[in-house]
């Protein structure tokens, strides 16, 4: 059931999925690294040296993009209570839900990464950081996505209170994720993957107590 389960939410939240899935997320990523470039100009020190946090800020907004299908639509259809009865808690739900989402954006965002690297005229030590960051970091990121997606489900203009919600809930991430380009090594990579791990922990939890409230209100 979990398997099946997991296979569903990976076709809605995947490339081809609802709503264009993870593709508009990975295209928006490299439409900011394509930009970014012309925006300062041609001075590659510079490029170098914000491009790390340009590919942070750009994947932090890439992974709010699906939020508002997150949740939404099973909650309108239902989904969750069907689960309810049929004896599987929302915890476990959300849990594949949470590792779905991950799945659908964080191994293509990898990829992207190195294009995206390139244009920004990042070396082969940098490039390291940011991918080892990422995969730290990433899992952190998917879950606060969740828990606000869960949080601010059947609200009007939850698009934009996803937003305002999920920056300052994803900051312990950046700081020591981005933070780690800045010292040139891996200390921060470390402390941002056991954020990433209690945020990962917490999640399924706290989604699916949101859910409940929100069904029971």
């Amino acid at each position: 059931m979990i398997l099946q389960l997991l296979k569903r939410d990976l076709r809605n939240l995947g490339p081809g999925g609802r709503g264009g899935g993870s593709t508009l997320p990975i295209l928006f990523f490299l439409a900011v690294a394509i930009l970014v470039p012309f925006a300062i100009g041609p001075d590659r020190a510079m490029l170098a040296r914000t491009g790390g946090g340009v590919i942070w800020i750009a994947a932090l907004l890439a992974s709010l993009l699906p939020l508002e299908r997150l949740v939404d639509r099973d909650v309108e259809k239902g989904f969750f209570d069907q689960f309810s009865v049929r004896g599987i808690s929302e915890e476990v739900v959300m849990a594949v839900r949470l590792l779905a989402h991950w799945l659908s954006f964080a191994p293509l965002l990898l990829v992207a990464c190195l294009p995206a690297a390139a244009l920004l005229d990042l070396d082969r030590s940098q490039l390291l950081i940011v991918l080892l960051g990422l995969v730290a970091g990433t899992p952190g990121l998917a879950a606060v996505g969740l828990m606000i997606a869960a949080l601010t489900s059947g609200l009007r203009g939850n698009a934009a209170l996803t937003g305002v919600l999920a920056l300052p809930l994803s900051l312990p991430v950046m700081i020591f994720g981005a933070g780690s380009l800045a010292r040139n090594d891996f200390s921060g990579i470390a402390i941002a993957g056991a954020v990433s791990l209690v945020l990962c922990a917490l999640a399924p939890f706290l989604s699916a107590a949101a859910l409940r409230t929100a069904r029971n209100g």
